[in-house]
């Protein structure tokens, strides 16, 4: 094609019928995939929720934690203590 010369590009109506059934067949595989991956969420929070459960209180290591408090021995980290936040964050919003 030369240079500065234009072309008048004409799509038919068919052609455009063919892109936006392309275009909704898109959407529709697209949509199969988010409800696939919601129902594996779920799942798994439902795994989680049910380990999280399970799980005891761990007394023994409360009791460890409470006399280092007392004694002044327990100084955690900035890091410690915001990846506690953040833990305790998700599992109230799991229960």
């Amino acid at each position: 094609m030369p240079v500065g010369r234009s072309t008048n590009m004409q799509i038919s109506d068919t052609e455009v019928k063919k892109i936006l059934q392309h275009t909704s067949l898109v959407r529709e595989i697209e949509g199969v995939g988010q409800e696939r991956r919601r129902a594996e969420d779920a799942e798994l929070v439902t795994r989680v929720v049910e380990d999280v459960k399970a799980m005891s209180d761990r007394e023994d290591r409360v009791a460890d934690l409470k006399a280092r408090i007392e004694a002044g021995n327990y100084n955690p980290t900035g890091a410690e203590i915001a990846d506690a936040m953040i833990r305790r964050s998700i599992a109230d919003k799991v229960q």
